[in-house]
């Protein structure tokens, strides 16, 4: 998972005109947050990657790009995202990547790449569960970049 996450900061599609939208569903201990400390890691964010499962949201501001993390996980439903302050955070040059994004269904704008991981008895497979062009042209080069290290 941190392989794959390293893999979209890498093919990251800069600079971003408008925001670029990330969900990860799936279950507990699936990998959402590994894949998102492996994509803040390899954008450059140094230092430990704190988990926003108690903040709801940490924001990185890089050179070149600002990454908005979400855990909605603990959200009670869509009407307590606004008091998260979310909507400021839409604007170009921002990177969102966000967990339990089904927290908050039809609160978030639309997404550009919905990954949907899950737990196998030998792997944690990763599918593509929605998104637009834009994030399905940003996985399929993150996925070349995956196979060409490996």
């Amino acid at each position: 998972m941190a392989g794959l996450g390293a893999a979209l900061a890498r093919a990251c599609p800069l600079p971003l005109d408008e925001p670029l939208l990330l969900f990860l569903s799936g279950e507990l201990g699936a990998g959402k947050t590994t894949l998102a400390r492996g994509l803040l890691a390899a954008a450059g964010v140094a230092g430990p990657v704190r988990s926003p499962s108690y903040a709801l949201i940490e924001v990185y501001r890089l050179a070149r790009l600002t990454i908005v993390h979400a855990d909605l996980y603990r959200l009670g439903g869509p009407e307590e995202l606004e008091p998260l302050g979310l909507r400021e955070l839409h604007a170009p040059g921002h990177l969102w990547i966000v967990e339990w994004p089904e927290r908050a269904a039809g609160a978030l704008p639309d997404c550009d790449l919905q990954l949907e991981l899950s737990i196998e008895a030998a792997a944690h497979p990763v599918r593509l569960a929605g998104g637009g062009p834009r994030g399905a042209a940003w996985y399929a080069a993150a996925l070349e970049l995956v196979r060409v290290s490996h």
